[in-house]
């Protein structure tokens, strides 16, 4: 089974913080905000209520609710409380996914995005599929190619994952996409959509759209988010997937794995997801990205070597180092990573943590702006002066 390499590298980056290095960390996908204060009020009353014990694998009736209105209003499509499953974050759905609608040996084929989230491959190996990566193009803003998604499509195609805004990209998928990805995919009687949408609160230009709004594919697509990314509540752990006919598999799954999400985080969740204060906070936090996105990806295209697009959505930059690795003398990607760790004590992640590299992409390393401006300044200057001299 894959990994997650975030962590991996985490690991080696906290080494060298507890060594005494001035690090800046580019790394982790978390949102670098506290948590609004009236979901962490909401918590300590639950301690104090005697949260503490197990509910209903699918989640409590209230957050089931809250999530099912969340869909309903922001999704343009009516969700029934019946068809949502809570988990202990939006990740154990992936695998939950995958496992209820493949069966091993039998030839049944995944779709993913690469680069991409790494779970997808992880959970789909780890679940007897075969996972076929799509290849994202810059030329296209880090979208896949409809005509290579159609080559892809076959009887044997189970499930196509959707992450939009993407990990590690930042694209967005658009409207009228989505509507070509419906048409594509609904030929295909036995072939699911996995939606994760876990970034849905952070499109930076235009508007959020989902494919479960698409007419006819809400019954076969699978959406999921959670409080991590939306209301900066990542070690909470409580996720939200939605769909009528999968629910009471993905409850299943849930029994068998977790037993339930945390009891207190998930009242923790209906308060952030029903009030008002918790969403002031939530486009506190979203200006504050855009304003982080500006910042990183001017500086990034001031580095020599470097060529950052700037993304649509979610917290991270993309930018193409090819010409970079070429001055500095690196084989690839990796070696750029190490050696920017090694000599700037800037950490970021390559590309060969997301996938494969795709034919004629070149060489990219992914920067998360879930830091601070400072931070976020004060690395690209690093990087910048480095490059410079070693060039």
């Amino acid at each position: 089974m894959g990994t997650e390499n975030s962590f991996v590298v985490l690991a080696k980056v906290n080494k060298l913080i507890a060594e005494g290095k001035p690090i800046i960390s580019f790394c982790i996908g978390q949102p670098d905000f506290r948590t609004p204060e009236n979901i962490n009020q909401v918590a300590i009353k639950a301690i104090n209520d005697g949260k503490s014990t197990y509910t209903a694998s699918d989640g409590i009736p209230e957050l089931k609710k809250a999530a099912a209105d969340y869909f309903t209003k922001t999704r343009k499509v009516h969700v029934t409380p019946e068809s949502v499953v809570v988990g202990s974050g939006g990740k154990p759905f992936i695998m939950y996914t995958i496992g209820s609608v493949t069966q091993p040996g039998q030839g049944h084929e995944v779709i993913f995005p690469n680069p991409g989230y790494p779970i997808y491959s992880s959970q789909t190996i780890a679940q007897g599929a075969k996972p076929v990566p799509l290849p994202l193009l810059e030329e296209k803003k880090y979208n896949f190619d409809m005509d290579d998604l159609k080559k892809k499509m076959n009887a044997n195609t189970r499930l196509l994952i959707l992450n939009s805004p993407q990990n590690p990209t930042g694209g967005v998928l658009s409207k009228d996409e989505l509507y070509e990805i419906a048409e594509i995919v609904k030929p295909y009687p036995n072939c699911w959509v996995y939606s994760d949408e876990v970034y849905s609160e952070l499109v930076f230009d235009g508007e959020f759209n989902s494919i479960v709004s698409v007419p006819g594919m809400q019954e076969r697509t699978v959406i999921v988010d959670s409080s991590s990314k939306t209301f900066a509540m990542p070690g909470w752990r409580i996720g939200y997937a939605a769909n009528e006919k999968l629910a009471p598999h993905l409850a299943r799954w849930v029994t068998n794995t977790d037993s339930c999400a945390t009891h207190l985080c998930q009242h923790a969740a209906v308060e952030a997801l029903n009030h008002e204060s918790s969403w002031a906070e939530v486009r506190k936090m979203k200006k504050v990205f855009d304003e982080r996105r500006n910042i990183i990806v001017d500086g990034l295209n001031s580095i020599p070597g470097f060529r950052c697009l700037k993304p649509g959505g979610a917290f991270y930059a993309w930018p193409n180092v090819t010409e970079a690795c070429e001055k500095l003398g690196c084989k690839d990607s990796e070696e750029l990573r190490e050696r920017i760790l090694n000599e700037t004590h800037v950490a970021v992640l390559s590309d060969n943590h997301f996938g494969t590299r795709n034919e004629g992409e070149g060489q990219h390393i992914r920067f998360s702006y879930a830091t601070s401006t400072d931070h976020i300044k004060e690395g690209i200057a690093r990087l910048k002066k480095w490059v410079e001299d070693n060039s």
